[in-house]
C-alpha cells in the first residue's frame, strides 16, 4: 500500500480554522478536516439534514456574519461537509477532536447523530477541558501543534451510550426545547460529560424576564460602564469576566453588540464608518469604531 493510502485511512475533524491547522502540523497521520457551523442555534431538525433544512442554514448563517458569507458559499460548505460524513466508512478510524464548550459540544453532538444514523462506529473522541499551564483554557486553538500531538494518546472509542445520548442533545438544540436543556443540564454521570455545563451556559444566554438580555449582552453592557469602547477592549473585558470555556469568538460578540444598538430604545450607540459592527473582517476595520452606552 502507497504511503499516501495509509494516510487516507484516517479522518481528524474538528471545529476551528485554527485548530486544524496546528492539527495540520503536528505530525499526526491522517486527514484533516474543520467543520463550521453554529449547531447551539439557528433552524434545522435533528440528525442528518435533508435539502431545506440546509438553505435554511445557509441563510441563517448568512445573517449571523451580517453577510460577510453568502449562503451560497455556506451552502456550498455545508454539502462539503455532510458528503464527508457519509463517505466515512471508507476511512479505517475517524478521530473526533472537541473542547468542552457550547459550541462544540452541540456540534459534537451533532455530528455523533449523524455517524449513528449511516452507523459508522469506528470514532475515537479526544475532548480537552485543560491543559496544564494554560489558565484560563479555552480550547485547542490555544494548543502549539506539538501540544497537540501529545495528546493524541487520550483518545477513547465511542460508546453505543454516547450515541445515544448524543442524539438526544441534537433534539434538544434543534428544537430549542428549555424542558429538555433543563433536564440535560441537570444530568449527572452524563455519557458526555461536558454537557450538562454547555447546556447550562445556553440557558444563561436565553433573555431573562426582567431586562430581555442574554448574559453574553450583560457581559458587554459592563464593559461599556467600565469604560471601554474599542471593540477590541470590550471583546478582552467580556473574555475575562465570562467563565471558561468561552464559547464565542469575535463574530458572535459583534452581533450581539448590533443587537444591542438595534432595541427600542437602543442600549448602546455605535460610532463608525457603517451603522453596524462589520462581523467578517480583519481587526483593522474594527479598530475604527468605538461603541458608547445609551
Amino acid at each position: 500500500m502507497k504511503r499516501w493510502e495509509l494516510v487516507k485511512a484516517i479522518l481528524h475533524i474538528t471545529s476551528g480554522d485554527i485548530a486544524g491547522s496546528h492539527l495540520e502540523r503536528s505530525g499526526i497521520s491522517g486527514e484533516i478536516f474543520v467543520w463550521h457551523d453554529i449547531l447551539y442555534d439557528g433552524p434545522r431538525h435533528p440528525g442528518w439534514p435533508d435539502g431545506d433544512t440546509l438553505i435554511s442554514r445557509a441563510v441563517f448563517l448568512e445573517t449571523v456574519t451580517g453577510g460577510g458569507l453568502s449562503r451560497h458559499q455556506i451552502l456550498d460548505t455545508l454539502n462539503t461537509q455532510y458528503q464527508k460524513l457519509e463517505s466515512a466508512g471508507k476511512y479505517e478510524r475517524l478521530f473526533l477532536w472537541f473542547d468542552a464548550c457550547l459550541f462544540d459540544q452541540s456540534m459534537l453532538a451533532h455530528i455523533l447523530a449523524c455517524l449513528h444514523l449511516v452507523n459508522y462506529r469506528k470514532v475515537e473522541l479526544i475532548c480537552v477541558d485543560s491543559f496544564p499551564g494554560i489558565e484560563p483554557y479555552h480550547g485547542l486553538g490555544q494548543l502549539e501543534p506539538e501540544q497537540l500531538a501529545a495528546i493524541r494518546k487520550r483518545h477513547q472509542k465511542v460508546t453505543h451510550d454516547q450515541y445515544i445520548f448524543a442524539a438526544r442533545v441534537d433534539k434538544a438544540f434543534s428544537f430549542q426545547d428549555q424542558a429538555d436543556f433543563v433536564e440535560l443540564a441537570q444530568v449527572s454521570n452524563a455519557p458526555l460529560p461536558w454537557i450538562p455545563a454547555a447546556i447550562q451556559r445556553w440557558l444563561q444566554e436565553q433573555p431573562d424576564a426582567i431586562t430581555g438580555l442574554g448574559h453574553l449582552e450583560r457581559l458587554a453592557l459592563q464593559a461599556l460602564r467600565d469604560g471601554c469602547r474599542m471593540p477590541v477592549d470590550i471583546f478582552n473585558h467580556v473574555s475575562k469576566n465570562d467563565m471558561p470555556p468561552q464559547y464565542w469568538g469575535d463574530i458572535t460578540l459583534w452581533a450581539k453588540i448590533n443587537a444591542l444598538a438595534e432595541r427600542e430604545p437602543p442600549l448602546v450607540r455605535i460610532e463608525g464608518p457603517t451603522e453596524k459592527l462589520p462581523q467578517w473582517g480583519g481587526i483593522e476595520e474594527v479598530k475604527r469604531f468605538r461603541i458608547f452606552p445609551e
